[in-house]
């Protein structure tokens, strides 16, 4: 037998060396029982005393391990219980006891085998090879001699093998890492991670990492240190053994005085202490379990212990309470052109850059639907633009003195500077060298943030932080929007490292970061999360939570389920030692013979086994939506889409009252309203009869989302209003308008684009919410 094929037998017989104990244990149960039914109870005996010799060496293992770990726990009960029996002649109650260790053990290989079955799907999926393309066309080559730059082809139901960019639109099911179940159509030029499956027709894409440095791999890694780490709790239950284990001696010696050697055996009997030495165990097995079912990597046990202890979070900004990549959110342009028509011929430019900002520009050029055309004599300048022809045009985007903007209009002064009190960047578009429009990025805050904020509050963390290394006034918009209660700006990693060292001094801490600069505070917190979807490696290394799914709310899942781990791992201790000592008090009274006592405690512990098991499960109140649902909240999540482009145009329109021709910005007005008019409006009402109604059943309450309705009555006043003042203005003409006049539906537009805002906003968290699963989209502050 070769040195494979011997590990995998040995791998083979720890994995069921329980079933394999049980099984014997039960064979010698029966056979004694059969022999003593036939009158042969000499023979009977022998089998018994075979199967009592396994329990004393299950025992003894058990015993000689906590030695060597410095411990003395219960399992000196179960070895004395079981040597007294055989002394005293109770051979029934040694196999009984024998019986319900091995029980215990197969249990606790059962839970661990399903946990680890469940952390280790990914591992088995990973692929060992890709079909790269080549001078002498597509060749399958070993998966760790594909590097950055190389085009791969990925078959139908291939697992994608490393990260990389789409270089044609393609169809993914990306449950493994995100747990949606739906195909996700994703476009050219979007980023692809390793490890989920082509649903679709043979793809092409580029790599942007080798295997080792993919996503997929990452988890693998995560995957190992979690199996490799240690199940909890075990310390706090050796605490309560050392004084149960008092006990019962104290109450057998008791009992051996007053009645007998035989009196004290069926004492130890009941007091065998399953429910510590395996219930706890198993309880944090199952949680680690169905965290990992969840996207969360929690790297053992004793970190799921401290979760739910720690009090204050301390939560780095950038990829983590935002969405960690620029967007495009807004586009303003200057009369004579369309916003439509500046991002075509940005993105036109920028598909030739590899820059962020252009992919971001190009993402958003393909997200409206806005044509990409061809470009020539492109030239790229780093840090300050690019400049080409597009479409016969001279086009310069970047910066204001490479677009020639040095002394800006007003309307292009005026969206600088909202972006810049928003912490936002504008990318200047300049066409055969007049400034066309300005491109606002931003790196939008996750649609999670605020509601996970919350509900971590709620699960028991008292104080929040955001550290960061941006500037103070960025830092403080976004800790306004979710509500943090102290904001640290521009750290440094060591100085991240000091507010730590600082916290930790008031109470136990939870850091959350996903880049490099991360890594030394993940370590030195409390628990230290990474945010690993995207992350880099350092922080996944050092952090003892990843969350392998770019989703922020798990962490306040993670916690819930952390919590209710110790509570069901708590539960089976107390009340499987509760019932024991009742049971040891009925011993000692001599109401419980040693194998009534010994079945008894069978019962007990099974008992408590298998309700440390539901930390396995989820909590029984929740209740998801139905496919049908699912359908209808998806769909008027994707019509926000629309709805944000209107928002933004509102903004624009007001911008141009401020500063433009009144009589085109009383025409854009009314082209607007008619917006309003057919999408808005119709959206905001579906929402409140076909929407809402469903979504109240499932909140309960008498009115559930009464606040939110009143938003539509809201917005459909304000629309209403909003046309009355523009036909109002109309009648008397541009020109024989006056200021107050203008002002007034310049407030109504800008009013109405702030309720739209924040209403959308807020359906957009709750539908984040709801679908759960499904890739967030981020929202702008």
């Amino acid at each position: 037998m070769d040195e494979s094929s011997a590990r995998r037998a040995r791998t083979w017989v720890s994995r069921t060396r329980g079933a394999l104990v049980l099984s014997a244990t039960m064979l010698g149960l029966l056979t004694g029982v059969i022999a003593h039914a036939s009158g042969h109870g000499g023979t009977g005996d022998v089998a018994w005393v075979v199967v009592g010799a396994i329990g004393l060496g299950l025992s003894l293992r058990a015993i000689v391990a906590g030695l060597r770990a410095r411990r003395l726990g219960v399992d000196v009960i179960a070895l004395l219980a079981l040597g007294g029996a055989l002394l005293v002649h109770e051979y029934a109650a040694g196999v009984v006891i024998t019986v319900m260790l091995a029980t215990g053990e197969a249990l606790e290989d059962w839970a661990a085998g399903r946990a680890r079955r469940e952390l280790t799907a990914l591992v088995a999926r990973a692929p060992t090879t890709a079909h790269r393309y080549q001078d002498d066309g597509l060749v399958t080559v070993p998966l760790d001699r594909v590097t950055p730059g190389d085009q791969l082809m990925v078959a139908s139901g291939e697992v994608v093998p490393v990260d990389g960019v789409l270089v044609a639109a393609a169809t993914l099911d990306e449950s493994a890492l995100t747990g949606e179940a739906r195909p996700v159509p994703r476009a050219l030029g979007d980023q692809v991670r390793s490890g989920v499956l082509n649903a679709g027709d043979p793809l092409t894409m580029r790599a942007t990492a080798t295997a080792d440095a993919s996503t997929y791999s990452g988890i693998i890694r995560l995957v190992a240190q979690a199996q490799d780490s240690h199940v909890p709790f075990v310390r706090a239950a050796d605490r309560d053994a050392t004084l149960f284990l008092a006990v019962t001696l104290v109450t057998a010696g008791v009992a051996w005085l007053e009645a007998g050697a035989e009196r004290a055996v069926a004492v130890l009997v009941v007091a065998t202490p399953c429910p510590l030495i395996l219930a706890v165990p198993v309880a944090f097995v199952a949680g680690l379990s169905r965290a990992a079912s969840r996207n969360v990597i929690v790297k053992g046990g004793a970190v799921l212990e401290r979760l739910p202890r720690d009090r204050t979070l301390l939560i780095d900004k950038t990829g983590t309470l935002t969405a960690g990549r620029p967007t495009v959110v807004d586009v303003v342009h200057a009369g004579g052109v369309s916003a439509d028509q500046v991002l075509t011929l940005a993105a036109s430019l920028d598909q030739m850059s590899s820059h962020v900002v252009a992919a971001a520009v190009v993402r958003a050029a393909r997200d409206r639907g806005a044509p990409i055309l061809g470009a020539s004599e492109v030239r790229e300048a780093p840090g300050e633009g690019v400049r080409g022809v597009v479409d016969g045009h001279a086009i310069a985007v970047g910066g204001a003195s490479w677009a020639g903007a040095e002394d800006p209009p007003a309307w292009a002064r005026a969206a600088r500077r909202r972006a810049r009190l928003d912490g936002q960047l504008t990318v200047y578009v300049a066409v055969d060298g007049e400034l066309a429009g300005l491109l606002v990025v931003d790196d939008p805050l996750r649609p999670d943030a605020a509601r996970t904020i919350r509900a971590l509050r709620h699960s028991g963390i008292e104080r929040v932080i955001l550290v960061t290394g941006d500037r103070q006034d960025l830092a403080e918009t976004i800790g306004a929007v979710v509500d943090v209660d102290e904001v640290l700006a521009g750290r440094s990693p060591e100085e991240k490292l000091d507010a730590v060292r600082r916290e930790a001094l008031r109470s136990p801490t939870i850091m959350v970061g996903d880049g490099i600069n991360d890594a030394p505070a993940l370590a030195l917190a409390d628990v230290g999360v990474a945010m690993g979807a995207r992350g880099a490696t350092a922080a996944s290394e050092a952090a003892d939570v990843v969350l392998t799914v770019d989703r922020l709310d798990r962490l306040a899942e993670a916690i819930a389920i952390a919590r209710r781990t110790r509570r069901i791992a708590l539960q089976s201790m107390i009340v499987g030692m509760s019932l024991s000592l009742v049971a040891m008090v009925a011993a000692a009274l001599g109401h419980l013979p040693p194998v009534t006592g010994a079945l008894l405690q069978e019962g007990i512990d099974a008992a408590a086994i298998l309700n440390a098991l539901r930390a396995m499960g989820g909590d029984a109140q929740s209740r998801g939506l139905t496919n049908e649902e699912m359908a209808l909240v998806r769909r008027f999540r994707e019509e926000h889409r629309g709805v944000q482009d209107v928002i933004a145009r509102l903004g624009d329109v007001a911008e141009e009252l401020e500063v433009g021709d009144h009589a085109a910005a009383l025409r854009d007005a009314r082209e607007v309203h008619q917006r309003l008019v057919a999408e808005v409006l119709p959206h905001e009402q579906g929402e409140e009869h076909l929407l809402y109604p469903m979504l109240g059943r499932h909140a309960g309450g008498r009115d559930p989302l009464g606040a939110m309705s009143r938003g539509h009555s809201e917005i459909a006043h304000r629309i209403h209003r909003l046309g009355a003042l523009i036909a109002d203005v109309g009648q008397d003409g541009s020109v024989g308008v006056g200021q107050d006049e203008w002002g007034e539906l310049r407030g109504a537009l800008y009013g109405l684009q702030a309720i739209l805002a924040l209403h959308t906003v807020q359906e957009d968290e709750n539908y984040e919410s709801l679908l759960g699963d499904t890739e967030a989209v981020p929202v702008a502050v």
